[in-house]
């Protein structure tokens, strides 16, 4: 009877010790900050690239675009460096569009208004690797929203409470 509950004991702390290894963290970035998804100043076009460069993106982070009377539109290279957008891959006009990062890699944003886009309306955003370093030894100066959860979508709290509770359940039975 003693072997059993060590070995249920065992057996419950590897479990729990395994999932939590599943555990992911991603980051909800606001593109443009408090600003939003907007036309930039004349004078500083490179203000979305700049805002990206000093963001840390990995696999799994999104990315919320507020606007007005605009469109977000993620397209190819080729279609951001002619601000193109008659081929996105993806498009929205919400105004509120919320994209996930699901892949490493680069990611080629601009507006759906040719001239918004040509006015500096575009981004690139580049998704490290797990592991790379930041290029530049830039680190994140965004106040990003963090989401933490684990496999199946419990979040550790509510995990570690049904752990408890089965415990408990198992001992008292």
């Amino acid at each position: 009877m003693a072997f059993n509950s060590v070995k249920a004991v065992l057996f419950s702390c590897i479990l729990f010790f395994s999932l939590q290894s599943f555990s992911v963290v991603s980051f909800e970035f606001q593109v443009g900050g408090t600003n939003g998804w907007v036309i930039p100043p004349s004078n500083d076009t490179k203000v979305y690239n700049d805002w990206a460069s000093d963001n840390r993106f990995q696999l799994g982070d999104t990315i919320r675009f507020r606007y007005g009377k605009d469109s977000v539109m993620e397209v190819t290279e080729e279609d951001y460096k002619k601000c193109n957008s008659s081929h996105p891959n993806f498009f929205s006009n919400t105004g509120n569009t919320v994209f996930k990062l699901n892949h490493t890699g680069p990611f080629y944003f601009i507006s759906g208004v040719f001239e918004h886009c040509q006015k500096g309306q575009r981004m690139i955003i580049k998704v490290k690797t797990p592991g790379e370093a930041p290029s530049g030894g830039a680190t994140s100066t965004a106040s990003p929203t963090v989401a933490v959860s684990s496999l199946f979508g419990f979040s550790k709290l509510v995990f570690s409470a049904l752990f408890v509770v089965s415990y408990a359940a198992y001992v008292v039975v």
